[in-house]
């Protein structure tokens, strides 16, 4: 802190002082160190706002990550698991109890098509109902602001196309023409009120639901107590569609593009060590699902009663 060149009294700083400071802590520094650094600065800035010496802590809300969400091995369910889940789903959606037969009529197309697809939570909560076609699944749009906007991808990359397997095709292309509620932001999948779901609703009542009724649940410590939590959370069917693609031996370009990774460095840090061999798939069919289950989506239930 003392090395920097401030230019200003202490009283003077604004956020975007506070920014290039930043900007220079990581590049003279690791990113842990600047992390480290910043985070001392934090601690200086609100102990001179609670003493009165400056007006507020403009460094609040700046900050810098010490680590990679990927840092850590991702976790990604096995094929059996999906498969449990997507059964899950079908007993779900055919329940007797009307309620929980009504809130799977969605839920279901919706899980099918983020295991098929490997797509980002906020990108096929907001897919567009026409973006569902013969060649794949159309990413052109996701939420932003913590759930709370509708936006396009962020960079490029994130605008693909995805193919996917036959029988999500006429799952999802069925929901559409007969159940999908009309709505003024063209989502696929709104809410009964017309618009988007959130990410955490979705998690909370939906894929956490569907884990417990898989039975993939594991048994963790929390705050001194034994409970049940889900083994696997939403982004996971995302490491799931890679590791497919991995052992399909696709191409890592193609991964890339499918993935939505802008630099190819992104995919191979996530997903590079995972796989050390890809085992030969005689398989031609479109769309991962596909090497997974065939079945008559659109039908009654094809999973085995409970």
């Amino acid at each position: 802190m003392k090395a920097y060149e401030w230019g200003k009294a202490l009283q003077e700083l604004q956020a975007p002082d506070i920014v290039e400071f930043r900007s220079w802590l990581l590049s003279r520094h690791s990113r842990y160190q600047a992390h480290k650094v910043l985070s001392s600065f934090h601690s200086v800035m609100k102990e001179m706002a609670l003493r009165g010496h400056i007006a507020s802590n403009v460094a609040a809300g700046i900050s810098i990550r010490a680590d990679s969400r990927y840092d850590e091995p991702v976790v990604i369910p096995t094929p059996a698991d999906v498969q449990a889940l997507l059964a899950a789903a079908d007993r779900l959606a055919n329940s007797k109890n009307k309620q929980t037969a009504r809130t799977w009529e969605r839920y279901r197309p919706m899980l099918y098509l983020a295991a098929d697809t490997g797509m980002r939570p906020q990108e096929y909560l907001v897919i567009q109902p026409f973006n569902i076609t013969e060649e794949g699944a159309k990413v052109d749009r996701a939420l932003e602001g913590g759930g709370y906007k509708l936006s396009v991808p962020k960079t490029a990359a994130g605008r693909r196309t995805i193919e996917i397997s036959p029988q999500t095709r006429e799952l999802v292309t069925h929901y559409r023409d007969h159940k999908m509620i009309p709505n003024k932001f063209d989502l696929l999948f709104p809410t009964s009120t017309g618009r988007w779901q959130s990410i955490d609703n979705w998690r909370k009542r939906g894929f956490y639901a569907v884990c417990c009724e898989a039975g993939l649940m594991k048994t963790v410590e929390e705050d001194g107590e034994t409970v049940e939590r889900p083994k696997y959370k939403p982004y996971d069917l995302r490491h799931f569609y890679a590791s497919m693609l991995i052992e399909r031996r696709t191409n890592l370009k193609k991964i890339q593009k499918l993935m939505g990774h802008e630099d190819i460095k992104t995919t191979l840090n996530i997903y590079g060590h995972l796989i050390e061999a890809a085992e030969t798939r005689d398989d031609s069919s479109v769309g991962l699902l596909s090497i997974l289950t065939a079945r008559n989506s659109c039908g009654e239930s094809v999973a085995s009663p409970l």
